[in-house]
């Protein structure tokens, strides 16, 4: 009982963290985006980020929080499909959205004479036809869900209900389950190799970056870091985030699976990891991108002509 409200509580942390962090982000942006004098298009890929991270804590943050503190079982069967399904969906919109990111950001500090850069996003118009299409991709994927997920409270079995979990997935036939498995580490395999070209390629063009700063520091002249390759160093930290707690989470995963033993803590710090990069992704951005020093700077010259208006 001690072990489910330290659960519970974890969840806690890791859910109003998560979330304040993912709203905050992605209203900071999504200003950005449609007062300030610069619209840049990944920003609108930084807000469907953060908006994927909060669907996937109040899908799964939610409901690990009640399980934890043993509260009353409030979901039913068409509950238990819907929470379920926008975990899996929101999931995978992680993964492809992650992915694109760094694609998309490769590409925008691709040099001029590169034939990259003519996939270069001129607006957040033509960002929005990819997002949709993650969507309908995710939706596809994970559609098998609702009809194999039940309320526990509709399945005959003590052993499900003593585990604290509100839903039970019954067993499907083999050919589906490898079906829809298969289209997962299809999905999983093309996204992340996606990342990890546009990674390696971002890593060369900062390397040949930092010789020219070298050699301009050499010549004892003044340089700034160009804020393209400030926002692909933090794209970059972002993508490090995210690989750790992928494959961790994968590591632990495999583990269970294949251990006859009981498993519990590894199940509880599997369950932990599945909600890492969602808590520390909007983290690294407030701390690399300075959002908490621009909001208060906009805060403070607002309140500074407000003052100014009342003394005239």
């Amino acid at each position: 009982m001690v072990l489910k409200y330290i659960k519970g509580i974890i969840f806690l942390f890791l859910t109003v963290v998560g979330t304040l962090g993912n709203i905050f982000v992605s209203v900071n942006y999504l200003s950005s985006l449609l007062g300030g004098p610069e619209k840049k298009p990944i920003h609108l890929i930084l807000i469907h980020l953060g908006f994927t991270n909060i669907i996937l804590f109040l899908a799964k943050g939610l409901l690990k929080i009640i399980a934890g503190f043993g509260l009353r079982n409030f979901l039913d069967d068409i509950g238990c499909k819907i929470i379920v399904y926008l975990e899996r969906v929101a999931r995978g919109l992680s993964i492809c959205t992650s992915s694109f990111l760094t694609v998309v950001q490769a590409i925008i500090i691709s040099p001029k004479g590169s034939r990259w850069r003519r996939l270069r996003p001129k607006s957040s118009w033509h960002i929005l036809p990819l997002l949709s299409f993650f969507w309908i991709l995710n939706a596809l994927i994970s559609m098998n869900l609702p009809y194999y997920i039940k309320n526990t409270n509709s399945v005959n079995l003590t052993q499900v209900k003593k585990s604290g979990n509100y839903c039970y997935f019954l067993p499907e036939s083999l050919i589906t389950r490898w079906i829809f498995l298969t289209l997962m580490v299809l999905r999983d395999a093309v996204f992340q190799g996606a990342m990890g070209g546009a990674s390696g390629y971002m890593v060369f063009l900062l390397h040949k970056h930092h010789q020219h700063v070298l050699y301009i520091q050499n010549s004892k002249l003044l340089y700034r870091t160009p804020p393209e390759l400030r926002a692909a160093q933090s794209v970059l930290l972002l993508m490090l985030c995210f690989i750790f707690f992928y494959w961790t989470d994968c590591t632990f995963s495999l583990f269970v699976s294949i251990s006859s033993r009981d498993n519990s803590l590894m199940v509880s710090i599997r369950e932990f990891l599945t909600l890492g990069y969602a808590t520390f992704s909007p983290l690294v951005l407030i701390h690399r991108d300075g959002l908490l020093v621009g909001c208060w700077h906009t805060r403070r010259e607002k309140l500074r002509k407000c003052l100014s208006h009342l003394s005239v």
